[in-house]
């Protein structure tokens, strides 16, 4: 456990939108300290000047090289999560591990068991939990306002197009990617088993409307399935919507009345009507950007930095740990077998 005096020392592996953003929030958090940054692709490409750190080509080189650090926090395309995380837990760092821990259920597992092996944490990434919206309707759900949960519907539409799958990106790659629920919509699927828990009995359609020339996998599906807690869902998502995001949204119909969260990022109330109930009014949400790289669901990254630096303290107990993760890429990988 660090001391109060300590600060955290961070070193990030992948330096794209969203590594440059946890870069961004371990330099802001005055209990932490940024000392590398690690990404295959040359420093002059990443833009990353403003960061006076050593840089480094690999996660073994850095590891090799003597500087000491607390946490590795892993960024890089989604296909070297699990491999990466075995490497910094090796050598005996706790981890951030962004979403999805893995590509698929055995992957994540052995993260977990390496992790319980040499006493050291794994931080998940799942910062929607931290958006007003998410945290309200948990508070409303855990309460039992709502009563029972009859239905729940969650409506993923977003564009990515040319501009997002790029000849010479990850994205998109079914060995690095995944697939679109991986990608572009696990932390909805996160929010959604995080409110109403795991699913079961499980029925898929999925189609490739118009990314066949640009992706290795489906880019649309309905999924419908019933909560292992009582109450039935579906997740309807594409990501084929013309030249703009359209919305993520979760429809909640209950014994006692209905929620709908809504907005590009599920961060927005709109609609609220149950029995008795006066709503409050939320903190402000951060607006967000056509692909997320900064705000959004994005903005949130701060809430994670500063909950790594509290567990490392003492003071907090882990907002997304391991199992959540693993559970997150159990639920994806079950819905995927189904093709």
């Amino acid at each position: 456990m660090q001391t109060s005096e300590q600060k955290v020392k961070f070193a990030v592996v992948g330096c794209g939108h969203i590594g440059k953003r946890h870069a961004e929030m371990v330099s802001r958090n005055s209990e932490s300290e940024l000392v590398a940054l690690i990404d295959v692709k040359e420093k002059d490409q990443l833009n990353i000047d403003h960061f006076d750190v050593p840089f480094f080509k690999s996660l073994e080189e850095f590891l090799q090289s003597g500087i000491e650090a607390d946490v590795i926090n892993i960024a890089s395309p989604n296909g070297f999560h699990a491999n990466q995380a075995l490497q910094a837990l090796e050598a005996r760092k706790h981890i951030v591990i962004e979403k999805p821990m893995a590509l698929n259920k055995s992957d994540a597992e052995k993260v977990i068991f390496k992790a319980l092996h040499v006493h050291k944490q794994v931080f998940a990434v799942m910062q929607n939990r931290y958006s007003p919206p998410s945290v309200w309707v948990k508070d409303l759900i855990e309460s039992g306002k709502l009563g029972k949960i009859f239905m729940v519907q969650l409506n993923c539409y977003w564009n990515r197009d040319n501009r997002y799958y790029k000849n010479d990106s990850w994205h998109g790659k079914k060995d690095l990617d995944g697939g679109t629920l991986f990608t572009q919509f696990s932390h909805f699927i996160d929010i959604m088993y995080w409110l109403f828990g795991d699913i079961s009995n499980i029925q898929a359609k999925f189609n490739d409307f118009n990314h066949k020339d640009l992706t290795d996998f489906e880019d649309s599906g309905f999924v419908n399935f019933d909560f292992v807690n009582d109450g039935m869902g579906c997740i309807n998502y594409s990501t084929s919507i013309w030249n703009q995001n359209l919305e993520s949204s979760m429809t909640i119909i209950a014994e006692n009345g209905s929620v709908k969260i809504g907005g590009q990022y599920m961060d927005k109330v709109e609609y609220c009507h149950v029995k008795d109930y006066v709503m409050p009014e939320l903190a402000p949400t951060n607006p967000g950007n056509d692909y997320g790289a900064y705000k959004g669901s994005a903005a949130n990254h701060h809430y994670v930095i500063e909950n790594v630096v509290d567990v490392l303290k003492g003071r907090a107990t882990i907002t997304t740990n391991a199992l959540e993760g693993l559970k997150i890429v159990d639920i994806i990988e079950k819905i995927y077998a189904l093709k």
